[in-house]
């Protein structure tokens, strides 16, 4: 079982308090229908930072769907909130080829299988600035990309938020894989090899069960949960509309109906509050919210507050631990604390009695920002 050193001598580093606005591209297993309403609540998230300034949202790459899945990446939520906002963010599809090793670097791949590495390398190269990269699903596209040019992500790529995996240090627990994880074992554990700073954010402490044991807030793992109603009646009504179409094209709905194309005059029409309330009364799970926030050189409080990163000290509910990570080419991960890294984090909850209410307090103070 190979694990292959990260801890590469030419690698950026990067300090684990970044305080200028960099460049983001958003990297998403976003779909329509959804395949968890999760995807929606993050891109929302990271738009908001967009409209404040705070963040400069290059690109939206969605993962080309895998074979289980009965839908096509939502390019319709994307133009949706490009509408809103005023922005004009880029949507690129992902490859449909999973990367077959560690090293494969698809060098066969066509034209039109490769259309969306070619831009994420295109615009890692033509940015003036490095570029913060928040991976959200398969890791397969950013691993290629990585794995063809690997000295241009050491000068060019400024971070990559992993969003992926299980922060367990007990080995045979972590061998139970995440779901982003066994969507590419090898591209997952590609990204470890890649030459510039990785914030490792794992999906849980330790992957649920069937008995779903494991869905509870823990030390090294990013989940936390929400009742929608508490965001949902906050928002712009146009907002609302954004969620509520995402949510009657979905199988939350369970309505067997085909996707509806009127994303526009839904968007801009009456607010369905029947909708809204039934999705209100249901709990939304969450991951990825921190990373968003850090790259945009921001925290949270304990208490809900967003705040500057630097200087939040012990206010922050969450950090990011330097540490030493190898991965296997099964995607079986090991770390330990190092506290001399300069190019390795994991995330770790300060507060675990607060972080979820904080987290929550901070996402509706974020996407009210949004018109």
């Amino acid at each position: 079982m190979a694990t292959q050193g990260l801890w590469l001598q030419k690698a950026k580093a990067a300090p684990p308090t970044r305080t200028a606005t960099a460049p983001m591209l958003h990297v998403t297993d976003l779909f329509r229908p959804h395949g968890y309403p999760d995807d929606h609540w993050d891109l929302a998230c990271v738009y908001a930072l967009a409209h404040q300034g705070k963040a400069e949202l290059r690109a939206i790459m969605g993962d080309y769907p895998p074979a289980f899945r009965n839908s096509d990446p939502d390019a319709l939520g994307v133009a949706q909130l490009n509408y809103l906002t005023g922005l004009t963010v880029p949507f690129i599809v992902g490859s449909p080829q999973p990367m077959q090793s560690r090293n494969n670097s698809q060098a066969e791949a066509t034209p039109v299988d490769d259309g969306g590495i070619r831009e994420l390398l295109r615009l890692l190269r033509e940015s003036p600035r490095p570029v913060v990269i928040s991976i959200l699903g398969s890791c397969a596209d950013v691993a290629v990309a990585g794995k063809r040019e690997p000295k241009l992500f050491a000068k060019k790529c400024a971070a990559i938020y992993l969003n992926a995996g299980a922060g367990t240090p007990d080995k045979a627990k972590a061998a139970r894989l995440e779901y982003n994880v066994a969507l590419n074992r090898a591209a997952y554990a590609a990204i470890f090899d890649l030459p510039c700073p990785i914030y490792w954010m794992p999906c849980f402490e330790e992957v649920p069960g069937n008995d779903h044991g494991s869905w509870r807030v823990m030390e090294f793992g990013t989940f936390y949960r929400f009742q929608q109603s508490d965001i949902l009646p906050r928002l712009s009504p146009r907002m609302k509309n954004f969620f509520a179409d995402m949510y009657r094209n979905g199988r939350t709905e369970k309505t067997g109906k085909p996707p509806a194309c009127d994303w526009l005059r839904y968007l801009l029409g009456p607010n369905d509050d029947a909708l809204l309330a039934r999705q209100g009364a249901l709990h939304r799970n969450m991951w990825c919210t921190g990373g968003f926030l850090h790259a945009a050189g921001l925290t949270v409080s304990r208490e809900g507050r967003i705040i500057p990163l630097a200087g939040s000290g012990s206010e922050a509910v969450f950090t990011f631990e330097p540490a030493r990570i190898k991965c296997s080419d099964d995607g079986v991960t090991e770390w330990t604390k190092d506290a001399v890294s300069k190019d390795r984090f994991i995330f770790r909850v300060c507060d675990r009695d607060k972080y979820g209410a904080a987290m929550t307090a901070a996402m509706k103070s974020l996407l009210a920002t949004l018109p």
